[in-house]
């Protein structure tokens, strides 16, 4: 039981990393919560899944689409550890082409509508989907303040 509950956990962590909390969801329904979690800190032990590494994975592939809060939900979410999630965020604008949170959203933006917002409903249309996006309210106005304030916007 045990040994194919293992043969499970890490055919899961070959595809992708998994956060702890992750892999006993999945697993749960497949034996005594005992033998699930003995299994899970052998995982841990030999180095084949680590929350840490998790996260840094997670905030790799996502930090180019999502804000800052929007990552802390996310992982939070995934049952990562608060002073795991608080150390990668900590590191986020030397992940590789994250740049600062201002980057990001004005990235997103541009992706998403690329151009200025004509009346307060488009406004608030593209202030909605960035914070959708867990960009912060002052990044949002900031950056919605600057494309009105470029030339030929207006309204």
């Amino acid at each position: 039981m045990e040994r194919e509950l293992n043969t499970r956990a890490l055919r899961l962590l070959a595809t992708r990393e998994h956060s702890r909390a992750e892999l006993r969801a999945k697993l749960a329904g497949e034996a005594a919560a005992e033998v699930l979690e003995a299994v899970l800190d052998r995982l841990v032990a030999l180095g084949f899944q680590s929350d840490q590494r998790f996260a840094e994975s997670y905030v790799r592939t996502k930090a180019a689409r999502l804000g800052e809060s929007r990552l802390r939900y996310e992982l939070a979410r995934r049952g990562v550890a608060e002073d795991i999630i608080e150390g990668v965020l900590s590191h986020l604008s030397s992940v590789d082409g994250a740049g600062d949170e201002f980057t990001r959203a004005r990235e997103v933006w541009s992706k998403k509508f690329g151009e200025v917002p004509q009346d307060p409903r488009s406004w608030a249309k593209q202030a909605r989907f960035l914070q959708s996006r867990g960009f912060s309210s002052t990044v949002i106005r900031q950056l919605l303040k600057d494309v009105s304030d470029e030339p030929a916007a207006g309204w």
